[in-house]
């Protein structure tokens, strides 16, 4: 992207203050872009306050900023729950045509990435939100290194849960959208992946319930390597961490921790969709 761009930003899940849209906004312009925001951006649904709009409004705002041809990339203002109710509203088909976009986005937001791969086969950005919670200086600067630099390699650093190498394309995002995307049309083994998860406020239990689900269903088939970010308020670090020893370890695939994205400040910026090399202890991305 370059200063002079124009970006849409939408909100596909949870509602926002307008003083946190107009902050988000302000964000996007100081990097030099023209933002243009969709008429669900800043409401609520008038029987479910969270939710931004209703659904058919939230579908359509997101396919019209896709379809607009000023626009060059679509940017998630923030997550909260919403996005999947909204999916098979989309007209996949006439965003095809229209050709690709960039976008980004997190957290619940992580179904569109899903959608975005199955139904458009194009690689998304899994980026802080500029009007979500953990948005700070650090986590734009990443985000707004992705959009305007992309020739500049993407290493996250960690510790080896299970040391080794892999190679493969990274896929992934927040654990609970991906455990209710089962049974869905985007749910698919990821063959050939390096997986990435993170997630926020979830008992340990409820991580291994999810992880269950996962492995059970398929979803872990083929996975060469796994990158986990942060477990926010997910209870006491060695539980959680004994839960994700547990349950992917079998897999005999290398596992990097801590990997510094998800719901904390400074969250990495990771594109989804493209090669990456796991190496002990960093996932390098090959490309955008």
């Amino acid at each position: 992207m370059r200063p002079g761009d124009s970006v849409a930003l939408v909100t596909p899940a949870g509602p926002v203050p307008p003083e946190q849209l107009d902050a988000a906004t302000a964000a996007l312009e100081a990097w030099g872009l023209t933002v243009k925001r969709f008429a669900s951006a800043g409401n609520r649904h008038p029987g479910l306050p969270y939710l931004a709009d209703t659904d058919e409004r939230r579908a359509a705002d997101f396919q019209a900023a896709w379809l607009e041809p000023a626009v060059a990339a679509v940017i998630s203002a923030r997550g909260g729950y919403g996005t999947q109710r909204m999916l098979d509203l989309v007209d996949w088909p006439a965003l095809r045509v229209a050709g690709p976009k960039i976008f980004t986005g997190a957290s619940d937001v992580t179904a569109l990435h899903d959608a975005i791969a199955v139904h458009l086969g194009l690689p998304t950005l899994f980026s802080p939100m500029p009007a979500a919670p953990f948005w700070d200086e650090l986590a734009g600067a990443g985000l707004r290194s992705a959009l305007f630099d992309p020739a500049r390699p993407i290493v996250l650093r960690g510790t080896a849960l299970v040391p080794g190498t892999a190679r493969g394309v990274t896929t992934g995002g927040n654990l609970s959208l991906l455990a209710a995307s089962v049974g869905t049309p985007e749910h698919r083994p990821r063959d050939g992946a390096i997986a990435l998860l993170e997630d926020v406020t979830e008992a340990p239990y409820r991580i291994d319930r999810m992880l269950t689900q996962l492995l059970r269903s398929g979803w872990f088939a083929g996975v060469t390597g796994i990158v986990l970010g942060s477990w926010t308020d997910c209870g006491k670090p060695d539980s959680v961490r004994a839960v994700l020893l547990d349950r992917l370890a079998p897999l005999g695939v290398p596992i990097l921790e801590e990997a510094g994205f998800g719901h904390l400040p400074g969250s990495a910026t990771v594109p989804l969709g493209v090669p990456a090399t796991l190496d002990g202890e960093t996932l390098t991305v090959d490309g955008r």
